[in-house]
């Protein structure tokens, strides 16, 4: 499992990450620990770190990015890791995912633990109080001055991050606020869907190779073509069904064209004969009409 976890100063990510490493048994990477680690151990990068902050220069990002490189394949690293402190830019976010696409690694999640500054300075304020109180010290970067500008650095360098890994559908946001062991319930939650959801990915990119013909062997053209060729007089059927109903059409009216003279003639014929009957039926009747008349 691979994850980063934003957050300003006080959210509790160190807390959070802790709870991580033993629950999952991964490994916590600090940039800071990583870069004095690879100065102690002398290693090409580290050197090339110790020369630059020797001359009170900012390591640049490709340097923390080689450090990162060797750190994660480390076999402490196997299982997973949690990066604590990069990326904390834009550009440090595209050159890890550059890194990790050539280790063919992928990030799991990224967490952004939300908090209310106001309430991290009133906290702050009432635990400086408090020290003061029992007549201790008050370290250093625990005052309401350096948190502030520690809350500015963050929101100028570090939130666009937030919408970086929005933009790429990776970000889980959770209240930072809420107690310490509501957070890890809700970080656990996150992290079973995640698991859950890749696994499902992994199953549905996996289920296409089956179905292909490389996969299974079998010669997918020739069955199509031997369901085309039994198709195919099926198709023709009703083709041939209304060329024969054409043809019975084009018969009957033949037919009709030469049965239509023949009975022109006969009606021609039969016309005088019908004219006949009619007058000489007039005749008759307009003879007979003087001889009932005479007899009365």
């Amino acid at each position: 499992m691979r994850l980063i976890l934003l957050g300003p100063p006080g959210s509790g990510k160190g807390t959070q990450a802790q709870r991580l490493v033993q629950r999952h048994g991964i490994v916590q990477l600090s940039t800071g620990d990583m870069l004095r680690a690879a100065v102690a151990a002398q290693t090409p990068i580290g050197l090339k770190a110790k020369d630059i902050m020797a001359a009170g220069g900012l390591v640049p990002d490709e340097v923390v990015v080689g450090i990162i490189a060797d750190r994660i394949e480390q076999p402490d690293a196997a299982n997973g890791f949690i990066l604590d402190g990069f990326p904390r830019t834009v550009p440090q976010a595209e050159a890890l995912d550059a890194l990790l696409k050539q280790k063919q690694m992928n990030l799991d999640a990224v967490i952004e633990l939300r908090v209310n500054e106001g309430v991290l300075l009133e906290r702050v304020e009432r635990r400086a109080a408090e020290t003061r109180a029992r007549g201790e010290a008050v370290r250093a970067d625990d005052t309401p001055e350096v948190l502030t500008k520690r809350l500015a650095s963050y929101r100028d360098q570090t939130e666009p991050l937030i919408h970086y890994y929005s933009d790429h559908r990776m970000l889980a946001t959770v209240d930072g606020m809420m107690p310490i062991e509501e957070v890890t319930e809700e970080i656990g939650r996150i992290l079973a869907a995640v698991g859950k959801s890749g696994g499902s990915r992994a199953a549905k990119k996996a289920s296409p190779a089956k179905r292909s013909p490389k996969a299974s062997g079998k010669a997918t053209p020739a069955k199509s073509a031997k369901k085309a060729a039994k198709k195919a007089p099926k198709a023709a059927a009703p083709v041939k069904k209304a060329g024969k109903k054409a043809k019975r059409a084009a018969r009957t009216a033949t037919k009709a064209a030469k049965a239509a003279p023949k009975k022109a003639s006969k009606a021609s014929k039969k016309a005088p004969k019908a004219a006949a009957k009619a007058t000489g039926g007039t005749r008759k009747t307009s003879a007979k009409a003087p001889k009932k008349r005479a007899k009365r």
